[in-house]
């Protein structure tokens, strides 16, 4: 007989959910068929599956251990011992505390893995909480953390990592709403002076990972709004703070290249002559965007206290030196 003890994390979810998860290789059929021959239970009694679990209750699972076993061995979602560089994490966390982590991604790192093999913020964290026993091998059979908000592959910056079940679902809420600032650092061509807002609506092929901007709404996208702020111009380049309303794919990146303005190094959205001067000069491979700041205003709930905080990533070194170099450095105020 294995007991499993509900905790924080895996409160608040139908209890057939909680069952798959857990008995991650066993039907759906065969779980309905365990609970209705009370080999499963929950708090001593019959269950039905559809009950919401809560904080501490009590599920028993009347199974043999080879039966058991055959049943919860799952290698995708069991973690192996870590082999984090924990020392080398913590450079990159900008703010952690029991509830989230903010991380500072490099140009050229996932967000989340497209691809079994690939490496991604999403498993650096999790090999970190487990590294530094926040999360058990067993935890992770029902609960995975994550990231609550994704960058492009080759944009910089700040990404929200719940740590928690209601941590998730918080932030996840909130982007939803937009009720959270999200800035932006760009260079991008040509000279630009006055602040401005922007707006159209975004359609996307899936098929070449593009988007393209209408201004007109005819071809049914989807609404995007744009705010930015000139930090500083050398007439051939403006260095921009970018407000992000909405939060569509590829957003900044074809809404600037929309009215004329595209980023330095970008190359689906770009100017291929500037970002060949960029590549020679300082092997920029990459666009110039960094998720730079987030500002929190009101939060509520368990996350009140996090009210009127904010937080900024350092600018990658690549991105500082062509600031410096092309004479467009100034205070990037908040």
């Amino acid at each position: 007989m294995k007991e499993l003890i509900i905790n924080k994390n895996e409160a608040g979810q139908r209890s057939d959910k909680f069952l798959k998860k857990y008995l991650c290789n066993a039907t759906g059929g065969f779980i309905y068929k365990m609970i209705r021959k009370k080999n499963i239970t929950l708090n001593d009694k019959k269950m039905t599956g559809n009950e919401i679990l809560s904080l501490n209750d009590s599920i028993k699972i009347f199974f043999s251990d080879d039966t058991l076993n055959k049943f919860t061995a799952d290698e995708k979602a069991v973690s192996k011992k870590s082999t984090a560089d924990v020392n080398k994490i913590k450079k990159s966390i900008i703010y952690e505390d029991e509830n989230i982590i903010l991380y500072n991604k490099d140009a050229g790192l996932l967000s989340q893995k497209s691809k079994p093999e690939d490496i991604s913020v999403n498993d650096i964290l999790i090999e970190y909480m487990t590294a530094t026993g926040q999360l058990s091998d067993t935890e992770l059979k029902t609960f995975k953390p994550s990231i609550c908000n994704r960058l492009d592959r080759n944009t910089s910056g700040l990404i929200i990592f719940g740590k928690t079940l209601k941590a998730l679902q918080y932030f996840s809420e909130l982007l939803k709403n937009r009720e959270m600032h999200k800035y932006y650092l760009c260079i991008v061509k040509g000279k630009l002076t006055k602040s401005s807002e922007i707006t159209g609506f975004l359609t996307k092929n899936n098929t070449k990972n593009l988007v393209k901007i209408d201004k007109s709404g005819e071809q049914n996208g989807d609404f995007i709004k744009t705010v930015y702020y000139p930090i500083f111009s050398n007439n051939n380049l403006t260095l921009l703070k970018v407000l992000l309303i909405t939060g569509k794919t590829h957003q900044i990146r074809a809404h600037l290249a929309s009215i004329g303005h595209p980023l330095i190094g970008d190359s689906k959205y770009g100017d291929n002559k500037i970002n060949r001067y960029f590549n020679e000069k300082y092997r920029l491979n990459h666009q110039l965007l960094h998720s730079y700041q987030l500002k929190f205003e009101e939060m509520h709930g368990d996350m009140n206290y996090l009210t009127d905080k904010d937080f900024t990533a350092e600018i990658p070194l690549v991105f500082d030196r062509i600031i410096k170099s092309e004479g467009l450095e100034n205070n990037i105020t908040s």
